[in-house]
């Protein structure tokens, strides 16, 4: 870290599950509990980091967990399906991703802002790729209007 600039270093770390072991079924990776350290430790340490949780799946996250972690900031996607994503997580209920845009199926923005609800993180910014979704996020949620990533510039 010591050869890391505070003032150019804008880190995320993606999580997508809390949980080591299930995680581990779809990447390979170092586990969530390593990074969620590392996000920690960081943030300590007064780098601009956010937790990205790229995609959340809402199956897959312990919401109650992610809350008591005490991370400030996050970069939150959702997850969107394509007969890939189908076949690969077998646990997700894709009857929610109702919505049809660009080749994927999405959740639509009323279940989008219930799963938002529950991340209690204090600054949240959401990347999206649907229209006029992204246009909710910006004009509503995201604390930089013209950067999705919400980069700390110092």
């Amino acid at each position: 870290m010591e050869i890391l600039d505070r003032s150019l270093a804008h880190i995320q770390i993606t999580v997508t599950c809390l949980d080591n072991k299930k995680a581990f079924t779809y990447e390979k990776a170092s586990p969530p509990s390593q990074r969620i350290l590392a996000i920690q430790k960081l943030q300590e340490s007064g780098f601009d980091v956010s937790i990205r949780l790229s995609p959340v799946i809402e199956e897959f996250m312990d919401f109650d967990m992610l809350n008591s972690l005490g991370i400030e900031r996050c970069v939150i996607e959702f997850l969107r399906i394509n007969t890939w994503i189908r076949q690969w997580f077998k646990e997700v209920d894709f009857t929610k991703y109702s919505l049809q845009h660009g080749g994927y199926r999405h959740l639509p923005l009323d279940v989008k802002l219930k799963i938002l609800d529950k991340i209690h993180i204090p600054e949240k910014t959401i990347c999206e790729d649907v229209t006029e979704h992204y246009e909710y996020w910006r004009q509503h949620v995201n604390p930089n209007r013209e950067d999705c990533c919400n980069l700390r510039i110092l």
